[in-house]
């Protein structure tokens, strides 16, 4: 069967990823309950507003297998957050995430759907970036508020939030760093809400600075131990191990192909083929 995008007047070369929870989170905000219609409106709305003739709605599946073998507190902290809940907003909760599945049926239908257990939307996206020249994919817009989506913005990809209505290219970057430092940055800070954890005492500002004196985060492990009496600097030095760990944790597109699995990869060349 054709799918609905391919027979829009947009060129194929052209393809939009979306994040598919982080959008669904537009309506769980705004306590709906039933959201399909409006969901599949929002994504053909932005397929036209981009010319996009390929539409990939990427969906987390039960959280990053990979990603808990290297760093077992990995996102642990979530659970935490929702556990003090009333009965009311567990309710709540359930009616959203059965509606979500019900939107996750007909983007089926509708677009190329990816979700594989044990993957996150984060490494799918990751994985069609790093193939975008092998896929024949010319531009890719990808849609999601996540900031980490702000590691695949390069030549030829940029993200739209629909939260913030702003764009993220390499023209209109806004982030502390500039994007070749974005993920050595990121290592340095760590990320609460995935619980993972920066070094004591580097908050942006000196993420920056740090970057600005030493480079990338293996020159910074090379420098270690660098000699300071600082807390910060005692800090990094006592923490290489981590740091490395942090790349492998965040840095999306290198470890995609481990992320996402050999077969899984398989899968979506061919659906994304098909």
């Amino acid at each position: 069967m054709v799918k609905i995008a391919d027979q829009l007047n947009h060129s194929r070369e052209n393809v939009l990823i979306v994040d598919a929870m982080n959008l669904a989170f537009r309506w769980k905000h705004q306590g709906a309950s039933r959201f399909v219609d409006d969901y599949i409106k929002t994504v053909d709305s932005l397929a036209r507003s981009y010319k996009c003739g390929k539409i990939i709605i990427a969906a987390d599946k039960g959280g990053s297998t990979y990603r808990r073998e290297i760093f077992p507190e990995y996102k642990a902290n979530r659970k935490d957050a929702y556990k003090d809940d009333t009965a009311a907003q567990k309710e709540a909760s359930r009616k959203f995430f059965d509606e979500y599945e019900r939107v996750l049926e007909a983007c089926d239908k509708r677009f190329v759907l990816l979700r594989y257990d044990g993957v996150e939307a984060d490494d799918i996206a990751a994985y069609i970036v790093q193939q975008r020249i092998h896929f024949g994919f010319e531009q890719v817009w990808l849609i999601s508020s996540d900031r980490d989506w702000d590691l695949l913005v390069g030549p030829n990809v940029s993200r739209f939030s629909t939260v913030t209505r702003k764009e993220q290219t390499l023209d209109t970057w806004d982030n502390p760093v500039p994007p070749e430092d974005y993920l050595t940055f990121k290592c340095l800070v760590g990320d609460k809400g995935d619980n993972i954890p920066g070094i004591d005492g580097v908050g942006p500002k000196r993420a920056a600075g740090i970057i600005e004196e030493f480079g990338c985060i293996f020159d910074i492990c090379d420098a270690i131990p660098i000699n300071g009496s600082y807390k910060h600097i005692q800090a990094l030095n006592a923490n290489k191990d981590q740091l490395l760990t942090n790349v492998e944790l965040m840095d999306l597109v290198t470890y995609s192909e481990e992320a996402v699995g050999k077969m899984n990869c398989v899968d979506i060349e061919n659906r994304i083929n098909a």
